[in-house]
């Protein structure tokens, strides 16, 4: 006789694999770069079982539930991308810094990745000026521990998951000097723009002397060959300054998105919301006028 689970038994296996899931507290030890399972692996090699291949469906799909339940009260941000390995008495630590004070003064929640060197030093300058402060985390084989200028944070298994809650949430990526991983995500966001997948979304390179080299293979070896538009690379905004990086975004965030200055909309019972609170809340901020 086939297997057949029970109700129960289907309810019992969704809430084990929430808990799995689920955000991490803050005072927890297990952040970033840590040891990640072998079932993401096992989710690259091929086809496993049917039985396999569902629980991991749900895995997925209740990943996503809780991204959306614990970012949709964060307020609009932006999320600023950047190597973790710059000390704090870098000049890119100091220039992320500044960009998280000016995004915060524009009244954004700032958004990072969570961990140290450039993530650190955009959430330290959002808490300098009392502006929400958030991390998005992805599992990776190695260790690190989270910065201590985080408000919320919220760990991710699959990357792809990851890279869809950075862009749902965020009104512009702002993006210091960093590696593969920041290449990946200015990459990943110039392709859905391309595409038509994103419209009018603010792509901000910081620190002209780093990122210029790119721009100039863009330029000169990708659009001669006509892999690419020039469009596509004037879609790159380059600059040195935090303040017009962050008025470049605004600008997007209020002229083309629709954003305006408003208090923060309540939660509600009914819909099984509960807003954690920041330990700062800036006013004005910007939100979306819809319900």
């Amino acid at each position: 006789m086939p297997f057949a689970p029970s109700r129960a038994c289907f309810r019992g296996l969704c809430a084990t694999l929430y808990a799995m899931n689920d955000t991490q507290p803050l005072e927890s030890e297990a952040w970033g770069k840590r040891s990640g399972s072998e079932d993401e692996a096992r989710f690259l090699e091929g086809p496993t079982s049917r039985r396999s291949e569902f629980a991991r469906a749900v895995r997925i799909f209740l990943e996503l539930i809780r991204g959306f339940r614990a970012l949709h009260f964060v307020g609009p941000c932006v999320t600023v991308f950047g190597s973790a390995r710059f000390a704090e008495s870098h000049p890119y630590y100091t220039l992320a810094r500044e960009v998280g004070r000016e995004l915060g003064r524009a009244g954004f929640t700032v958004m990072t990745g969570g961990g140290p060197g450039v993530m650190e030093a955009a959430n330290r300058g959002a808490r300098d000026v009392g502006a929400p402060s958030v991390g998005c985390n992805i599992k990776l084989p190695r260790e690190q521990q989270p910065n201590p200028y985080l408000d919320k944070w919220v760990d991710f298994r699959y990357f792809f998951v990851r890279k869809m809650m950075l862009v749902k949430y965020s009104y512009g990526f702002i993006v210091p000097p960093g590696g593969f991983g920041t290449m990946d995500e200015v990459f990943e966001a110039a392709t859905l723009i391309q595409t038509g997948k994103i419209r009018e979304f603010p792509l901000v390179l910081l620190g002209v002397e780093y990122w210029k080299p790119m721009l100039e293979y863009l330029e000169n070896t990708m659009v001669r060959a006509g892999t690419i538009d020039q469009a596509d690379v004037n879609r790159l905004f380059l600059t040195d300054s935090p303040k017009e990086a962050v008025e470049f975004v605004t600008a997007a965030a209020i002229d083309k998105f629709g954003l305006k200055y408003r208090k923060r909309r309540p939660s509600h019972w009914y819909y099984g919301e509960k807003r954690e609170p920041f330990k700062a809340q800036p006013a004005p901020v910007v939100a979306r006028d819809d319900s």
